[in-house]
């Protein structure tokens, strides 16, 4: 249906427009007419027309203002102009006003279908964009709550790669590049800082899942994880290093009354926690924070601000510098690690240049962690005196920065190195593993789960590693293994067609000899014959 709109001090305009109307478009319009600039208003806001016919001199309030009027509350309105008067100044404000049409009186009846259908047309597409719109957003508030999920999980149980976490963030057009967490944990009821029966708790939870995620989301900007346990995560993105004061205080309040509203609606107590603003990349440490103010506090809500902290640092110190280090090492981020390794140097010898032997310690024990963790990364084997040659050989290096500088790049670089070598050396070594026992038992029944079996690795990612090492599937390097093997056994044997099949793995002589000639060109036995 087309709510259409008849604005015109002459009734028997109206009265024509209405017959032309009804008998072009019987059953799809829905007509309503109005006499004075103010009825016309006064309609419009009750009868929200799609389409709109107006004249421009009536009673009261003329048609250029009233078309003003009622642009207010209705942008999408369609006009028409028929008037006897085609003054240019009234044309130009039309167009001002975005007025589709602007006809001249008398019209004939033509022209005035022809401009209906036009803007029947327009409203039709504008329905249809709606339509497209409304379907998006209901698809995207039931993917919405996964897709937040998705970015909270990778970065709680940290099975991520920033690209992941990128794609994440540009799903749910998050811009800032911080972030700090909270986490609401739920129970019967409040003892100390404790929860009881979070089991129970956990499962009514479930049920009013919905409801509190919508309740977290009105008091705050952020977004909601899932149920775990009888927990639910918080990502809250910013773009600030440190909160403020006044915001934390406020943060604090609101999270009381959605403690109250949450208790409200759902009879389930609940507290919440806030950690310190991070790095995407570093949100757990945040999502610890939030539970350790928890812990620490008896309060329905805590900030991890407000409670003693475990450890500061003076006020210079590079913290962010100190961990880029480390989580660079840990992902095998050679040239990261150097540049960051460079720039913690730098700042030792600028702020520090004279404590020397404090230079040296903190250097060593850096090297040590960069170790511990690649140790932990690696299949290589600790012992216990690989590192005796190290304080010798800093004391050794003595006043000579530079020196100790490279000593210092030197060995993170090998603890790099042995992270990002590990998995290529496991992979190589899977695969190796993996052909040697092929070319032993390529004569058996072979499959790609018993070779993944032997290699201790699953199919999935067996076929994926292999294919990149090899070049080949697993089906494709059988084939040619067994292939080789047989055009051995037909140059260099007089074993029967029937008996060299069997010895290369393949029951079905048919199936073998249709394999041998797809892959070599000729039959078994127009090779053997050829060699011979």
């Amino acid at each position: 249906m087309y709510r259409i709109m008849l604005a015109d001090d002459e009734g028997i305009v109206i009265e024509s427009l209405t017959f032309i109307i009804e008998k072009e478009f019987k059953g799809q319009c829905e007509i309503r007419s109005a006499k004075t600039g103010r009825a016309v208003i006064e309609l419009a806001e009750t009868f929200r027309p799609d389409i709109a016919f107006m004249d421009i001199h009536m009673p009261g309030i003329n048609g250029i203002e009233a078309i003003r009027e009622i642009r207010r509350n209705n942008d999408s309105l369609l006009v028409i102009i028929m008037s006897a008067y085609d003054k240019f100044d009234y044309a130009k404000e039309a167009i001002n006003l975005g007025v589709r049409e602007y006809l001249s009186k008398p019209v004939d009846k033509e022209r005035i279908l022809e401009v209906l259908r036009d803007a029947m047309r327009q409203v039709d597409s504008a329905r249809e964009s709606r339509n497209r719109e409304l379907m998006i957003k209901e698809k995207m508030e039931i993917v919405a709550p996964v897709i937040e999920n998705g970015l909270i999980y990778s970065l709680l149980f940290q099975e991520y790669f920033e690209e992941d976490v990128e794609n994440y963030k540009n799903l749910l057009d998050i811009k800032e590049s911080r972030c700090y967490l909270g986490v609401l944990v739920f129970g019967d009821s409040r003892v100390g800082n404790h929860m009881t029966n979070a089991v129970g708790s956990s499962i009514k939870l479930h049920t009013h899942y919905t409801e509190v995620r919508e309740l977290i989301r009105s008091y705050f900007h952020c977004f909601v994880g899932a149920v775990t346990g009888n927990k639910i995560a918080v990502y809250f993105p910013t773009d600030e290093k440190e909160q403020d004061y006044n915001e934390r205080v406020e943060q604090i309040d609101r999270a009381r009354e959605l403690m109250r509203k949450i208790r409200t609606r759902t009879e389930i107590e609940a507290r919440m926690g806030f950690g310190r603003i991070t790095e995407p990349m570093a949100a757990i440490d945040s999502y610890h924070d939030a539970l350790r103010a928890l812990i620490q506090s008896e309060g329905s809500v805590a900030h991890v601000d407000d409670i003693p902290s475990g450890c500061s640092f003076e006020e210079n110190y590079p913290v962010e510098t100190e961990k880029a280090i480390f989580e660079a090492t840990e992902k095998g981020d050679e040239k990261a690690q150097q540049e960051e390794a460079i720039r913690f140097f730098d700042w030792m010898c600028d702020t520090y240049g004279d404590a020397l032997s404090d230079i040296q310690l903190k250097t060593l024990e850096f090297v040590i962690r960069a170790e511990t963790i690649a140790y932990h990364s690696s299949n290589e084997t600790y012992r216990f005196l690989s590192r005796a040659s190290y304080l010798p050989e800093i004391l050794e290096i003595g006043e000579d920065k530079e020196r100790l500088r490279a000593w210092f790049l030197r060995k993170l670089t090998d603890a790099v190195r042995l992270v990002s070598g590990s998995s290529v050396k496991r992979t190589k070594s899977a695969v190796g593993r993996a052909k040697d026992y092929i070319n032993e038992n390529y004569g058996k029944d072979l499959s790609l789960d018993d070779v993944s079996r032997i290699v201790d690795i699953s199919p999935y990612y067996f076929s994926k590693i292999f294919k990149e090492e090899t070049g080949e599937n697993f089906i494709e390097y059988l084939t040619n293994v067994r292939i080789d093997h047989a055009k051995e056994l037909l140059s260099g044997s007089d074993l029967s067609m029937k008996e060299i099949c069997a010895c290369v793995g393949y029951a079905d002589p048919n199936y073998f000899s249709r394999t041998f000639k797809k892959n070599v060109g000729v039959t078994p036995t127009e090779y053997k014959e050829g060699v011979r």
